[in-house]
């Protein structure tokens, strides 16, 4: 290519991109709801960014961190988010110029002997299509949002198989503390009926009441195979969430469920929409229904192609590099008649924009419900265990009162009966009300977090924000 094309060639790609620029950009999409000022509650604490450090347990952080680094979902996640950079990076190619190179060796032989020619040739050829309207600038940037909304969506599913290890762990610990309770009530109904049976041997109480002993202590050892089941499938699931086998060994969980945090502090709704990665997944989505809206405008509009070729032919390779040809050219096409399919294509981008602007929508409404049920819950289930403590005191007294006037032949055993069952699901209802609790707290830490370092970020995807 001779000097003053090549000047003309470039002066051209520089000025067309400086359009490209001017025409590519667009304007922030506000939030389709206003965020209310305040939450109902807020505490003091201050939440760390990997939350379920807040228990301060170890095992549980241990086994979060094997999770994050283990867990087969979230690496499918991880590879998606590696799948949409590529995506990028193959459509920010769009924005330079192709460059081929080709080279070309012929022999043609002739009837004479000695009259054998050889021919070669060697050619560079360029071609550049020049974003006038910013459509391939638009393709460029709704991958680029896309890709943003796929690391949001890996930090998501990071931030709920966090929650999901920590509720499981806790579930294995409460169950394990009901086994315990569980064992303990059947040797308190097996001690009972050795009393009863003394009794009725010595004519001082009813076969019936040797019946109904031995059907709740038989009830007891039913309700106990029940919770070792549930243990089993909680190690499995456990398991699993860890990237191992259903029946691969999990380590003992201890047997009390840790005393709550202090509430954490809520902050202000608008930085709740900034922090959790769910909803910026949907602004980041409705940014590239945008940018695809934007190239289906702009596809209505001519295309303009920039294409350069540099070329030599010989016979004889000495002489190869002597002489060169040099071509530049320019091809506007201009869209005429297509029948309407440029026009469907924009009115499909502006609804798919709609769509995600009203999921970005209730997005944003589904984070703010999630905190505040989690706050009301935890509030109510608080008074909730105050009533069922009370309950479980005013039972423990009544049962040792009527067990006094058994033995004293003051009242029925059927009372008695009805005293000690009630007493003993009222504590394994205390447990689950315990584990309810700590588990809309979970719910509130998993509602206010936003994303954290995994260790797969460092160095990886240096343009995913």
């Amino acid at each position: 290519m001779s000097g003053p094309s090549v000047r003309l060639y470039s002066v051209a790609v520089v000025c067309l991109l400086l359009i490209t620029g001017c025409a590519s950009s667009r304007e922030e999409i506000p939030a389709p709801v206003a965020p209310p000022e305040s939450f109902s509650d807020s505490g003091d604490a201050t939440m760390p960014d990997k939350w379920w450090r807040a228990f301060d347990d170890d095992p549980l952080n241990q086994r979060v961190d094997r999770a994050l680094g283990s867990n087969l979902d979230l690496r499918v996640a991880w590879q998606r988010l590696r799948e949409a950079r590529a995506v990028l990076d193959r459509e920010s190619a769009s924005l330079f110029p192709d460059l081929d190179a080709n080279a070309d060796a012929e022999t043609r032989r002739g009837s004479e002997r000695g009259s054998d020619t050889e021919q070669l040739q060697l050619g560079l050829s360029s071609s550049y299509e020049v974003d006038l309207w910013g459509r391939i600038g638009s393709r460029v940037d709704a991958e680029r949002f896309r890709l943003q909304a796929s690391y949001a969506d890996y930090q998501t599913a990071a931030l709920s198989l966090s929650a999901e290890v920590t509720r499981t762990w806790y579930r294995l610990m409460e169950e394990r503390s009901q086994l315990e309770l569980i064992n303990n009530q059947i040797q308190t109904n097996r001690d009972v009926l050795r009393l009863i049976e003394t009794r009725f041997g010595s004519g001082q109480t009813q076969s019936a009441d040797v019946l109904r002993q031995r059907q709740l202590l038989e009830s007891t050892r039913e309700q106990k195979l029940t919770i070792e089941s549930r243990i089993q499938v909680f190690e499995h699931q456990l398991a699993v969430l860890l990237g191992k086998p259903p029946r691969s060994a999990i380590d003992q969980a201890g047997r009390s469920l840790p005393e709550l945090p202090p509430l954490p502090e809520t902050g202000l709704p608008v930085e709740l929409v900034q922090r959790r990665p769910d909803v910026r997944r949907a602004h980041n989505r409705l940014r590239a229904a945008d940018a695809a809206l934007a190239a289906a405008i702009s596809n209505q509009y001519p295309r303009l192609t920039l294409n350069a070729s540099v070329s030599t032919r010989e016979n004889d390779a000495n002489d190869l590099f002597d002489n060169w040809a040099s071509a530049f050219a320019g091809n506007l096409v201009a869209p005429l008649i297509d029948a309407g399919q440029r026009d469907a294509e924009v009115a499909r981008s502006r609804s798919i924009k709609q769509q995600r602007l009203f999921e970005y929508g209730q997005t944003i409404l589904t984070a703010f419900q999630e905190v505040e049920d989690a706050l009301i819950q935890e509030k109510k289930q608080r008074r909730r265990i105050e009533s069922l403590e009370e309950q479980l005191r005013l039972a423990d007294a009544t049962y040792e009162q009527l067990r006094l006037e058994y033995f004293n032949g003051v009242t029925d055993y059927i009372d008695v009966l009805n005293t000690l069952t009630d007493r003993q699901e009222l504590r394994r209802n205390l447990l689950s009300a315990e584990l309810e609790l700590l588990e809309f707290r979970i719910a509130l830490y998993r509602a206010l977090a936003g994303g954290f370092d995994t260790g797969r970020e460092t160095g990886e995807l240096s343009h995913n924000e």
